[in-house]
């Protein structure tokens, strides 16, 4: 894919200077910018590589100020980070695509119905009266349940596992290996010590424009759905239990596990490593901090938390303050008791 400076200026809405007619072939790091390449520049702290990048052109914001002049050609914008997302985002969609169409190799039960514009890859298996709206792209080795519905321009890559009756919006898009639907964790106690399974005969409901990284797991519900809303966007390696719900626009990174019925509240922030116990409330806009363990509701909306039990992250911060000062403190203790005992014997 080979574009020209002017043609990536109108695609972003940016304001041009230097040569609208070098070639673009690739996005790459400042560091890296060579020939064909165009970089951008985000932070003041990397503004000296303007100077001395090879990159042909270079995205920066409009109030970005040339201490000398330069060799890239300069593409300004209002927002850097969202016209990069926006230009990785053209690029990716020139690079490295799927084969359009149904591959031969491909098991689609004639009870389905699609958009002639699906592709579906090789080795993907697809149950009976799947739905599958405009423009979804299903790599090869995915599985599709019996009943399962997907909206338009969804994105499923390899090995994605999708079990019966689960319901994904438009614009999702599922990475490798993540199964959705699987039964949750459910099984009741018996007096002798052994357990009973209770069956698992909800679903999972995706909204829409919710990303998913690789290897995780989103259980079906015992009841009802578990429910992922629109916007949200999960790291590689989550476990999300039956009857969770994560409200819009809730980012979630890798390792983190919510135990079962808790309900996350809109645009949350929530850290690698992070876990929830079962049935708690989590308020809109929580910040929850890497590793952290929440064992009770947070009702306090746009609030920050860490530790395990988390607890405020101010308070948290003070306290860790004190636990290094512990030895000097235990110490000092001695050395009054030591002071204490001899004004007694005295």
């Amino acid at each position: 894919m080979t574009v020209t400076a002017k043609e990536l200026s109108e695609f972003l809405n940016g304001t041009l200077e230097g040569d609208p007619d070098v070639q673009v072939s690739k996005p790459a790091k400042i560091e890296e910018g060579g020939i064909g390449a165009i970089s951008f520049i985000a932070k003041p702290q990397y503004a000296h590589y303007a100077y001395t990048t090879d990159a042909s052109v270079l995205l920066v914001s409009d109030d970005f100020e040339l201490e000398k002049p330069i060799k890239p050609t300069l593409i300004r914008v209002k927002d850097v980070y969202t016209c990069v997302s926006k230009l990785l985002a053209h690029f990716s969609n020139q690079m490295g695509g799927a084969n359009t169409g149904i591959d031969s190799k491909a098991f689609i039960d004639p009870s389905c119905s699609y958009d002639e514009s699906v592709t579906v890859g090789a080795f993907c298996f697809i149950s009976k009266k799947v739905k599958i709206g405009k423009n979804c792209i299903i790599h090869p080795q995915v599985f599709l349940g019996e009943g399962v519905e997907i909206g338009d321009d969804v994105v499923l890559f390899p090995g994605v596992k999708i079990y019966h009756g689960c319901v994904l919006g438009d614009r999702v898009k599922i990475h490798s290996n993540t199964i959705i639907g699987s039964d949750g964790f459910g099984f009741a106690p018996q007096k002798d010590g052994s357990y009973v399974k209770v069956p698992q005969v909800g679903i999972v409901q995706i909204g829409n424009d919710v990303e998913i990284g690789s290897n995780c797991v989103i259980d079906r519900a015992t009841m009802g759905a578990t429910v992922i809303h629109d916007g949200v966007k999960l790291d590689n390696l989550i476990q999300v239990a039956h009857n969770v719900e994560i409200g819009k626009n809730t980012v979630i990174a890798a390792q983190a596990g919510v135990a079962g019925s808790t309900k996350i509240g809109e645009n949350c922030m929530i850290g690698g490593q992070a876990g929830f116990v079962g049935h708690i409330t989590v308020a809109d806009g929580s910040k929850v901090q890497a590793q952290s363990g929440v064992a009770r509701s947070l009702k306090t909306p746009n609030k920050a938390w860490y530790g395990s039990p988390a607890f405020p992250y101010n308070s948290f911060l003070r306290s860790q303050v004190l636990f290094q000062k512990l030895p000097d403190l235990m110490d000092k203790i001695r050395e009054l008791e030591k002071k204490l005992e001899n004004l007694k014997n005295s």
